[in-house]
């Protein structure tokens, strides 16, 4: 007999149904080791030697497997396929030999992209060892950010009281949606107008039409900016003849998106599911790690922390062969579609997430899921299948039109399109396929060039320019893959850190940022630039490739980062806590000190009308204090 040992008891109870009883397959729980939060984790000056600790749940779990495995014949790691799941397949061997369980028996690492019967027996036909650079990797990512972590808190404590902790990636998140904030309350609203006329065919059918250009000048989106310019254009238009002057339909094609990766996923099914990027993944995993479904055990979906794009050639042909049996043989293209990632540092060592079996219509599998299971399971069934179809073929139709009264002259373009034949659309759009249907899926009537038409109304309506929206979890998740930092593994712990901190708050699903938050993002762009930047962020993180590829050795990647890292921080050490204050001052200005409404100085003490405000520290954080305390006793927070 052999153990088998994996992380949850859901995907030991999957695997062992496919296994037979010739294994006997625990679960680890998780990580089973981790880096104490004390001074001495690890240690730079012993060549980054690292303790490790076991806490007393997964001790009593590894003495489980220990003794599991001294009465079997060996032991099999079948940990998930990635990162974390190597780490923790070499925690679980390391500690085996601690204890000196295993003797001579032999040990051997398999891995699957889902937890299915065929999946899982041919991952045991293939077994390798432990992936020695995917595991140096980890032992990197663990080391920086256990430094990074464990030498700036003491520094914060110091210097900027209220803030717990500072992480190597999250203070970067945390960066983007302070910066978010601050472009939100330095934006200026500009007042426009637009201008659209209702007119006629002789044929008595009306449309809308956008004037597009002005006295001989095309217009931009700003130039109607008053009501005056517009009331003045509105009634030279009332007073115009209208002609078309050319009617041009074009056939577009609008082609699939690619299966989901993690991030896109999770942005899907925050926009339309309403989902956290957390409760997508604890109902994905769920959908991996083994349903029952009909009598029979099986996981739904693919592995669900992957930046891949692709699908394996057998899955893509069974895509297609749904393809022809739920929509039809005109939905299915000559070829397969073949797909490459975007995202910056993109490893693409995993498949994208799929359906296990296509067979497995949502209708069919709905019975046995729970709603959010099921609402899952059919968005990713439906993006897998739409990115096999066939394209959609839209007309779209341009009038361009002439108004004219008498030395005046205007241009307006109407805009409409059809959809031909659906094509993928059948099966899944997206946000921007449906954000561009309600712009142009107004048909246009029959319209012939050189015709006049008919003025109904002209209607003028005004706008005003938005600042950009602060980031959602989704969006934010969106911008950290575009700028290659953070890995699929890594998104929901970023945000869960920000949030379990008081660094952020969601309010109506935005990442607002805090006081404490917005002070210590200020502090680290005003201290330690470098290590927010998120080009320095993300060629860390691409380091971190390098050294999983075996390209890179991971201690001279910690030498190279601790040697400058450690002086910066001794730099900041010396600084007077004065020093500090006045840093985030000119950093913070617009949020510390608003403009008043009657215009007067924003820093001058509105109690004493003398004293100026400035930020101070007490014990529970920062507030702002008037500089004639005592004799002033005005603060706010």
């Amino acid at each position: 007999m052999d153990v088998v040992v994996v992380e949850s008891p859901a995907k030991a109870k999957t695997i062992n149904k496919y296994l037979g009883k010739n294994y006997k397959v625990l679960a680890s729980f998780g990580h089973v080791r981790d880096l104490p939060a004390k001074d001495g984790s690890v240690r730079p000056d012993e060549d980054f030697a690292m303790s490790w600790s076991v806490d007393t749940a997964s001790g009593k779990r590894l003495a489980d497997i220990a003794k599991a495995v001294k009465d079997a014949d060996g032991l099999i790691l079948a940990t998930d396929p990635d990162r974390e799941g190597e780490a923790i397949s070499w925690h679980v061997l390391e500690v085996l030999r601690q204890k000196r369980a295993l003797k001579d028996k032999p040990v051997s690492r398999v891995v699957f992209n889902a937890i299915t019967k065929a999946s899982v027996l041919e991952a045991m036909a293939n077994p390798r060892q432990i992936d020695a650079p995917l595991v140096d990797a980890y032992l990197a990512r663990r080391a920086l950010d256990y430094l990074v972590g464990f030498t700036l808190s003491p520094v914060l404590w110091r210097k900027l009281p209220g803030a717990r902790s500072a992480g190597r990636v999250q203070s970067v998140a945390l960066r983007l949606v302070c910066d978010r904030e601050s472009e939100i309350e330095r934006f200026i609203r500009e007042e426009y107008w637009q201008i659209a006329a209702i007119l006629d065919t002789p044929r008595n059918d009306s449309f809308e039409a956008r004037l597009t250009a002005y006295a001989g000048k095309k217009l931009q989106k700003l130039d109607i900016a008053n009501k005056a310019q517009a009331d003045d254009i509105k009634a030279m238009l009332e007073g115009a003849t209208f002609k078309a002057l050319s009617v041009e339909a074009k056939p577009t094609k609008r082609n699939p998106g690619p299966p989901f990766t993690t991030s896109t996923l999770q942005q899907a099914a925050s926009s339309r599911l309403g989902f956290s990027a957390n409760r997508t993944m604890q109902v994905a995993q769920k959908l991996y790690e083994g349903m029952d479904v009909g009598g029979e055990t099986a996981g739904l979906i693919t592995y669900m922390r992957t930046d891949g794009v692709q699908m394996a050639p057998e899955a893509i042909e069974a895509a297609r062969d749904a393809i022809v049996s739920e929509f039809g043989a005109k939905y299915l293209p000559e070829k397969p579609r073949f797909y490459t990632t975007k995202a910056k540092n993109a490893q693409e060592a995993h498949e994208a997430i799929r359906p296990t079996d296509f067979k497995r219509t949502p209708a069919s599998v709905r019975q046995y899921l729970d709603a959010d299971q099921a609402r899952l399971y059919e968005l990713i069934w439906k993006r897998a299948i739409a990115s096999q179809m066939q394209p959609a073929e839209i007309e779209r139709t341009t009038v361009e039109i002439e108004a004219v009264n008498g030395a005046r002259a205007a241009e307006l373009r109407a805009v409409g399109s059809v959809i031909r034949f659906d094509g993928f659309i059948a099966a899944y759009t997206d946000q921007k396929d449906e954000d561009a249907e309600d712009e142009e899926s107004r048909r246009l009537p029959e319209i012939r060039a050189g015709e006049q038409l008919a003025r109904q109304a002209i209607n003028a309506t005004q706008h005003t320019t938005e600042p950009p929206p602060r980031y959602s979890e989704a969006s934010l998740i969106k911008k950290l893959e575009e700028l290659g930092i953070g890995r699929p593994s890594t998104y929901t712990a970023i945000l869960k850190t920000l949030e379990d901190r008081d660094y952020v708050t969601i309010d109506r699903r935005k990442l607002v940022p805090q006081a404490k938050g917005r002070l210590l993002s200020a502090f680290l762009e005003s201290f330690f630039e470098r290590y927010v930047e998120y080009d320095f962020t993300a060629s860390l993180e691409e380091k971190l490739d390098e050294i999983s590829d075996g390209k890179l050795a991971w201690k001279d990647v910690l030498r190279d980062f601790w040697k400058d890292f450690s002086g910066a921080v001794d730099d900041i050490k010396e600084l007077r806590v004065a020093d500090v204050l006045d840093a985030l001052n000119d950093e913070l200005a617009p949020l510390v000190f608003p403009a008043r409404e009657d215009g007067s100085n924003p820093r001058i003490c509105p109690k004493c009308g003398s004293g100026n405000l400035s930020l101070k520290l007490g014990k529970f954080g920062a507030f702002v204090g008037c500089s004639n305390y005592p004799e002033c006793s005005y603060t706010r927070q």
